[in-house]
Order: structure tokens, then sequence, then C-alpha cells
């Protein structure tokens, strides 16, 4: 019997003791093998952690690792894990003590925790793959605004920023959603769908991040991307429905930055969506509501990372990933067998997982 958290579990593993919910009230039974429908009671219950019967493994039968087991098994991995809680422990406690206390921002000390895990990162493994393995830690706001400051840490180096501007764009993603910590946690952690009055209230930690921020006498640049990065270039975003050249160019990247974490992290209702899926929906409405100099860069690159690497079709054929279609990212050429797929051009199979 092991003890995981509610956001590991996975259908076919065994309850080993009841359930119950912070009310007492019993959500899942003893000995009840999960499936879809029971997993999500325990995001509707809250419940954070459940024990499950240890596995019984025939060697023989056992199932291939995935893509992403085989990420969360390696040793480099767990030991960028365990740093990247570290930091994001201490990330928590300093930014409530900002909004709680009235304590000043210490901007130097947040860079240095997001070097810290940048510096952390091996080699071997990217660190957007590393990032959409990062599923355990407890509080998603946090490990979201820390995941948005490392990905704009990459996405600055690939766009050749000076090391002034890698910087800041690595505090305007840290700090991007520090309005949230004045939203009710009922409403933040809210597993189901969020009603009007509920989204018109998330919708404003955008101006009180903001607030926050400015009243710190921090940069110009990072409180603009706290207000502004759920802009769009086309108008169709929030707070003030600002287009392209009223939108700050370093809120134009943490809006970028914040979309790929959010589409290809684990949720409790599903697991990471496929980066060919999220470069694809870029593609689709990106040019419209990103901008273009910034979005073009950061997909080619995104989509490099992933070559040679080998993947599971849509019609469950497996094969590798051996050409980059410039004017089609979402849909390279794949190698299965002695066969060669141009996805580009043959529209009713695409990538669905990275094996």
């Amino acid at each position: 019997m092991r003890r995981i958290h509610s956001r590991d579990v996975k259908p076919g593993m065994t309850v080993a003791s009841d359930v119950f919910a912070l009310n007492n009230q019993l959500v899942i039974p003893k000995g009840v093998v999960l499936n879809n429908k029971t997993i999500s009671k325990l995001s509707f219950y809250s419940v954070p952690f459940i024990q499950i019967e240890d596995e019984i493994i025939n060697e023989e039968t056992k199932a291939p690792q995935t893509y992403h087991e085989k990420v969360q098994n390696d040793p480099q991995f767990q030991a960028f894990k365990a740093k990247f809680e570290q930091e994001v422990d201490s990330f928590k406690n300093q930014l409530n003590d900002v909004v709680n206390q009235n304590e000043p921002l210490d901007l130097d000390s947040l860079l240095e925790r997001s070097n810290n895990i940048v510096n952390s990162a091996p080699d071997s493994i990217g660190i957007l793959t590393l990032l959409s393995n990062m599923h355990s830690y407890d509080d998603e706001t946090f490990a979201h605004s820390m995941n948005v400051s490392l990905i704009c840490n990459l996405f600055a180096k690939w766009l050749h920023l000076s090391e002034d501007e890698i910087n800041k764009a690595t505090l305007c993603g840290l700090l991007h959603d520090i309005g949230k910590l004045t939203i009710p946690g009922n409403i933040l952690r809210k597993p189901g769908k969020l009603t009007d009055p509920e989204y018109t209230k998330i919708k404003e930690h955008c101006r009180a991040g903001y607030q926050i921020l400015r009243d710190n006498n921090i940069d110009p640049h990072i409180c603009n991307s706290a207000l502004m990065h759920h802009e769009r270039s086309d108008g169709s975003g929030y707070p003030l429905r600002l287009k392209d050249a009223q939108i700050d160019p370093y809120a134009k990247l943490v809006a970028i930055a914040d979309v790929y974490d959010a589409t290809t992290s684990p949720r409790v209702y599903r697991g990471p969506m496929c980066p060919f899926e999220v470069i694809s929906i870029f593609e689709r409405d990106g040019l419209q509501k990103y901008s273009p100099e910034y979005i073009l860069v950061i997909l080619e690159n995104i989509v490099n990372t992933y070559l040679l690497e080998t993947v599971k079709l849509s019609d469950d054929r497996e094969g590798q990933v051996i050409y980059i279609n410039k004017n089609h990212l979402g849909r390279p050429t794949v190698k299965i067998k002695d066969v060669y797929l141009d996805l580009s051009t043959t529209k009713e199979i695409n990538i669905v997982e990275i094996i």
C-alpha cells in the first residue's frame, strides 16, 4: 500500500482504504478499481491524497514505459524535480509575505530561484520536457508561475535577447500571476466549470497583480506583464481589450509561455496535451492572437526539440519524426518503418503522443 497525490492516480489502480471528503462523506470505498469517472470524483471533492494497493507486476507482461514514465524515472529528472519543488516552496513563501504582510519584493532573490532551477536542468532532457512532467506540486498557481518563468527564460534565449532582457523576461513570467493571490482559493481551485461571476472574479487578477507590483515600484515591463498577459493582438483578450501595438512586448512573450504551459501540463481531468497538437493550435490562431515576430521563432524552436523522437499517430501507428515542415510545424514528416508519411499533406492523421 502506498500514498499518492490524486493528480498521479491512473485508471486501473486499486483503492487501498476508504476515501473521504473533508466533511467525512465517503467518496470512494476500499477495493474500487479506479476509472475516469471515479478519478473525476477525487477532483470534485478536492481529495489531495489517497492510498492505493501496490501493483503486482509480471515482468513478462509488463507494458513498456511511456515517454513520460521514462522521463519521470530518470535520476536526473528526479534531482531536477527536487530542486524545482524546493525553490517553488521558497517562492511561495516570499510572495505570500508580499501580499499578506506587505513585505517588499526582492527581485534579485526571486531571479536567483528561477536561475537555480535552470542551472539544475540536465543537458540530456530539454526544459520543456522536464516541465511537462512536473505535476505533483501541491499548489498549481505557484508551480505554474515558476514554469512560465522558466519558459520565458528559454524563449528569450531563442529570441537572442540580451542577458538583462532575459532576466527581465524571467521575472515577468515569475510574477505574471501574482494577482491570483488576491482571488478566493475556492474559486481558484474549483474543479468544475466556473460560473460567470466566478470567471469575472478570476479575471480581476490582472489588475490586482499590476497594482501590487506598481505599489512595490517594480519595473514597468514586469507590471505590464501582470496586467496584459491575457491580452491578444487581435483585441480579443482582457482586461483592456488592447491590440498588438498597445501590448507590452514582455507581456506578449509571457502570453505565449502562459498558454503553452497551461496546455502541455497535466491536469486532474486529463493528461498533458501533445506538443504537436499545441503547436497546431498556435499555428491556427497564433498569427492573429500573438506577436508574429515571437510566435514563429518560438514554435520552430519548440518543434525542433522533438526531432527524431518516436511518436504515436491517430491511426495507432508509431514512427520517428525525421523532418520539420516549415509551413506546417505541427505536422512533420514521420518515418514508419520504410514509409515516409508527410502529415502536412495527410490531414486526416495527426500525432497524438510522444512515446
